[in-house]
């Protein structure tokens, strides 16, 4: 064990980690940095919000009209914005009970697969928040006290999810036509 936590591969009996080596195509880095600052815009106005929000209920017992309306959509917000970055990173969380025993080859199957079924899901999901906004749209649906449309958070969340389900697919392709993996030892 290193003395981050990580497992080496210079432990007797211990298989190599099996890291999928993904860079990601031309435009990401910019797409990337646009949504970690409207990820970071997104937690300060939440903070700020309830910081504020709590001092005026506190202090002055004139707490902010629609502050618990603003932080359900920010919050919404702010997690189908740091979705995309999570599905480029690869910092899902992963249950490695199969992989652990198995060999590199098959270690990284299991990863391609992971990556097809994220993509799958992330599609589906991408669909079914886009049918819900529609609905809400259709139907006019806003907030109760400062009555803001739903609809558009919903389609953010349904655009959100369908790239991260290309970022997923852009992560399988090269795992899947030109096998690159490498292990914690350095090894190509």
């Amino acid at each position: 064990m290193s003395i981050d936590g990580k497992k080496t591969a210079e432990e007797p009996g211990d298989q190599p980690d099996v890291k999928l080596d993904v860079k990601l195509y031309g435009g990401w880095s910019l797409l990337d940095f646009s949504l970690g600052i409207f990820a970071t815009l997104l937690l300060s106005g939440l903070i700020v919000l309830t910081c504020v929000d709590v001092v005026a209920r506190s202090w002055f017992n004139a707490p902010i009209n629609g502050a618990f309306e603003l932080t359900q959509l920010m919050l919404a917000g702010l997690i189908f914005t740091a979705l995309p970055m999570t599905t480029a990173a690869g910092e899902h969380i992963e249950v490695e009970l199969l992989t652990q025993s198995s060999g590199p080859k098959l270690q990284l199957f299991f990863s391609a697969l992971g990556q097809l079924i994220s993509a799958v899901v992330l599609f589906v999901l991408s669909w079914r928040l886009w049918a819900h906004a529609a609905k809400l749209a259709h139907d006019g649906a806003v907030t109760n006290s400062l009555e803001l449309p739903f609809s558009p958070v919903g389609y953010f969340a349904a655009l959100l999810c369908a790239l991260s389900g290309l970022i997923a697919l852009a992560r399988l392709v090269p795992h899947t036509l030109r096998p690159h993996w490498q292990t914690k030892q350095g090894g190509r």
